[in-house]
């Protein structure tokens, strides 16, 4: 059960001090009948609420993929740059964020939801959660960099800036190499600094899954969707 202010203030319809005066002055109905009491009790998912005449449902969470464009930051909100969620024009809840964190640079797969105990699984380093990455490097890509990779790298100064086991997958050798590389982790600007350590510059990064998920190929940088109910599953 659920406030009727809550309720709406939670689907965006405005801020819980606007929503009780949009029920105090009758603009809103439950199951047909105008509702003036902004505590009145509702069992979500099963009553009929139109505010000004449109109906609004709810949704406890929220669920989305986006292929991520280059110049978005992955963050709920910023004075100055456009956000990842700035491009979720369809979204009901207000309490949407990033589940971890792709530099502003780079594209690819990014998981957007207000489920915050599978945000916590998804991104909790106990877990070794999957993130496979394809990427163009500027240097060539040997079989000793793989073996560099899979034991770990020092990306920084310090134990703390040992990397994890990661593996190190060589598409194309060359002056400009191309790679895929799945990590466990989620360190700072990780594969940039691997490829750094390596004596690499990444040129261009893109994430192609993050645990169970697979980025879809039909989405444009850009374009998002809802997760298919089997892509949940997987993922709870």
């Amino acid at each position: 059960m659920i406030r009727l202010d809550k309720y709406l203030a939670d689907m965006g319809v405005g801020t819980r001090a606007e929503v009780k005066r949009m029920i105090r002055q009758g603009k809103v109905t439950v199951d047909g009948k105008v509702e003036k009491s902004a505590d009145r009790k509702l069992e979500a998912g099963t009553a009929c609420v139109l505010a000004e005449g449109k109906e609004i449902s709810y949704a406890k969470y929220e669920y989305y993929m986006l292929n991520k464009p280059a110049g978005v930051v992955s963050a709920r909100s910023d004075r100055r740059e456009k956000t990842v969620l700035d491009l979720i024009d369809s979204r009901k809840r207000k309490d949407l964020s990033p589940v971890g964190r792709l530099d502003k640079d780079t594209v690819g797969l990014l998981l957007i939801t207000n489920d915050g105990a599978l945000a916590h699984r998804l991104l909790s380093p106990k877990k070794h959660v999957d993130k496979t990455y394809y990427a163009r490097v500027r240097g060539t890509v040997t079989e000793e960099t793989v073996k560099q990779f899979a034991e770990g790298i020092d990306i920084g100064e310090g134990q703390e800036d040992w990397t994890m086991p990661a593996r190190l997958l060589v598409v194309r050798q060359g002056e400009i190499s191309e790679i895929r590389l799945t990590i466990q982790e989620g360190k700072y600007h990780q594969v940039k600094r691997m490829f750094q350590a390596a004596g690499m510059e990444v040129l261009y990064l893109k994430r192609e899954t993050f645990g169970a998920l697979t980025l879809d190929a039909s989405l444009a940088e850009g374009e998002y969707r809802r997760l298919t109910d089997e892509e949940l599953e997987l993922l709870l």
